[in-house]
């Protein structure tokens, strides 16, 4: 996507203030521009801290009516700037409003350019990923925590290897951790403009690249409520950041965890509900975590998950759970099984090379309507049935058995270290059966009828097949386990516990099963926590899921059956200390 930003001035005349000419006249669709306000000696005087006190705005509206209320954001002494970016060619009008009486009701118009950029990034389709051009668009995250505070060069090493490599995401934070609170903010309410120039240009630079930014607020609560102890300057930093990042293409990501923080899921319900209201784009919104961000669905601000755990049953059991689209951190040697689990890669640590050969198979499928296959075995898939089947082979050795549809399919293996293919005969039947080329690494087995996807390819729009969410079965009359362990109706905090399950009903479809255990102390609205999987095990409360001990903390066991089916009981017991 190529951007473009200009900085326009707003000329000001004493006798006769005006608004800025028509000076983003031109500017291509979903390329952001700028104009700048200049403070009069009169208005410093009134607003001697212009981050504080002034508000100036404009409600833009587009060519089809559409309107976008966006605000301006101080760059440093007397520069009050409105940064926008056009979704559509033809004439936009926009209108000011401020306390400052030279601009309030200001009125102008400009003219934007067709582009041929796809627009900003959007969930779609239950569990995933599409631009506003109704494109499919493939996640493929590249994390760079520390973004705005790397030197030059190391940035740009970073964003050639994230680029060569295919990368589509491009993961950062804005105000990092405590050590960095002297870079991002001079003193209270006091933002260092000099450090964020310094991002925008960064961020402006990922865009050129036509990579997503996915900004992260900060590394967690705490740091967050010592440089903004109250919710007015909380309010203040959130707006501050829409003005000046919502014009690019990004998604917001919270802190990088909340879980062990007794006003976590508090301060992100806060934060995200401001960005839901103050962001005009409407950006997606979710929050890293140590585990995952599931619990703050709830809150009505988040829109997507995002999992920090290489557990494969957590994303597993999780993707059956829930309407959104799933991101999970992850390395080379997880990658595949991220893809399995339901979830898009937001990749960390050495061998950026292999998401590249992930990217140049996955890209190759209808990976937007790609969900967890279970009728495998011998692998882990995700398929459309009927069209294509993705199967990942960890640990080959027994064939792979995959039940397709009645079609005749092209069938190839796929080396997910160096990326090299092998075509295999064409096969034809409803039962494939295969065998890994080797057993030295894992290997990626592709079962597609290759001239149906064609046609479907050609489709000009983003089309998609309505996906089931699954009912969970709750009835313990049809549930086929029960909870041995833990027993007895008391747990304590910090103490390792054991906890089982007994098969009540033993069939072909329970000979593989997912647990996954979660605890929550309801009246404390912590939301819950992922305390174990699989089974049995022993698993260890944090004494950061209650308030007050003691507590009643209800345990949920969702289990996956060798099908898929969701099954889930729950038993409540007495938390202390």
């Amino acid at each position: 996507m190529k951007m473009m930003l200009a900085r326009l001035p707003l000329i000001v005349l004493i006798a006769a203030p005006i608004l800025a000419q028509n000076t983003c006249d031109g500017i291509p669709a979903y390329s952001p521009c700028e104009i700048t306000f200049e403070l009069s000696a009169s208005d410093l005087a009134a607003h001697p801290n212009p981050y504080v006190s002034v508000q100036l705005e404009a409600e833009f509206k587009s060519p089809r009516f559409r309107t976008y209320a966006m605000p301006a954001f101080w760059d440093g002494g007397r520069k009050m700037i409105l940064r926008f970016t056009p979704t559509e060619a033809g004439q936009w009008t926009y209108k000011v409003s401020s306390n400052l009486s030279a601009y309030d009701g200001k009125e102008n118009s400009f003219n934007s350019t067709a582009s041929e950029a796809p627009g900003f990034v959007m969930a779609a389709n239950v569990h995933h990923w599409a631009t506003e051009n109704k494109q499919p668009h493939l996640w493929m995250g590249y994390i760079a925590d520390r973004l705005p505070f790397e030197s030059a060069q190391e940035f740009d090493a970073q964003l050639n290897e994230a680029a060569s490599n295919k990368f589509t995401h491009f993961r950062g934070s804005i105000l990092g951790g405590a050590s960095d609170k002297a870079r991002v903010y001079l003193a209270p309410d006091k933002p260092n403009t000099a450090f964020f120039d310094e991002l925008d240009r960064r961020i402006l630079a990922v865009h050129k690249r036509g990579i997503t930014t996915d900004l992260i607020l900060a590394s967690n609560p705490d740091y967050v409520q010592s440089l903004f102890p109250d919710w007015q300057s909380r309010l203040r930093f959130i707006r501050y950041i829409v003005a000046r990042y919502a014009p690019f293409n990004l998604t917001w990501q919270g802190f990088e965890e909340f879980e062990d923080y007794a006003n976590g899921r508090a301060m992100l319900k806060e934060l995200g509900l401001d960005l839901k209201k103050l962001d005009p784009y409407q950006h997606p919104r979710s929050s890293n975590a140590k585990v995952t961000s599931a619990p703050l669905l709830a809150d009505g601000w988040m829109d997507y998950v995002i999992e920090a755990s290489m557990d494969d049953t957590v994303g597993s059991v999780e993707h059956q759970l829930y309407q959104v689209p799933f991101v999970g951190v992850t390395d080379a040697a997880h990658l595949w099984n991220t893809t399995m689990n339901g979830e898009y890669p937001e990749f960390r640590g050495a061998d950026a090379a292999r998401c590249q050969h992930w990217y140049e198979l996955i890209a190759d499928t209808r990976h937007w309507e790609l969900e967890p296959y279970f009728d495998v075995d011998g692998g882990r898939s995700v398929a459309l049935e009927e069209i294509e089947y993705v199967v990942y082979v960890d640990h080959p050795g027994p064939p792979i058995e995959l039940s397709v549809e009645k079609h005749g399919y092209d069938v190839f293996w796929f080396n997910p270290v160096n990326g090299e293919h092998i075509e295999e005969k064409k096969y034809s039947g409803e039962h494939f059966t295969g065998q890994a080329p080797d057993n030295n690494h894992p290997w990626v087995l592709l079962v597609a009828r290759e001239g149906r996807k064609e046609s479907m390819l050609k489709s000009y729009k983003f089309e998609s097949r309505y996906v089931p969410v699954q009912e969970v079965e709750t009835n313990p009359d049809k549930v086929p386990f029960k909870i041995v362990d833990p027993p007895g109706d008391t747990l304590h905090v910090d103490k390792p516990t054991p906890f089982s399950v007994k098969i009540t009903r033993a069939t072909r479809a329970t000979r593989s099963m997912m647990y996954l255990w979660t605890g929550e102390a309801t009246v404390d609205g912590r939301g819950f926590r992922v305390i174990g999987t699989g089974a049995p095990g022993n698993f260890v409360i944090p004494p950061s899921i209650a308030t007050n001990f003691p507590a009643v903390l209800s345990v949920h066991l969702t289990a996956l059956n060798a099908n898929g089916k969701a099954y889930a009981l729950d038993r409540v017991y007495q938390l202390v200390k």
